[in-house]
């Protein structure tokens, strides 16, 4: 259940940065609102997760998670890079998390 949990809160971390993004695009209360939210409940999710899953492997995991959900929402969305060096590199980040919670 913990890991379903620490899923979650990367889904809404993910969510935040989109909306970080889109407010900083359009400054409107709605995406201010909704980034605010999103973290709150990312931390929440992240920090429920935690009592079960060791600090260091939850974390790792949260970030990983994020930071991948956020670059492929990226290149999906708002046309950034699609260079064989990013995607590369966030498959190392996709990988790390899965072997993470392999040897976890």
């Amino acid at each position: 259940m913990a890991w379903i949990v620490l899923i979650v809160a990367g889904l809404f971390e993910m969510l935040a940065v989109l909306m970080m993004n889109q407010w900083h695009r359009q400054k409107t209360k709605m995406a201010f609102s909704s980034m605010i939210i999103s973290f709150a409940i990312s931390f929440l999710f992240l920090s429920i997760a935690l009592k079960v899953i060791p600090m260091s492997m939850g974390y790792a995991i949260w970030t990983g998670i994020g930071a991948a959900g956020a670059t492929i929402i990226g290149i999906l969305f708002y046309n950034e890079s699609k260079s064989a060096k990013r995607i590369f590199f966030l498959s190392l980040i996709i990988l790390s998390v899965i072997g993470l919670k392999l040897l976890g």
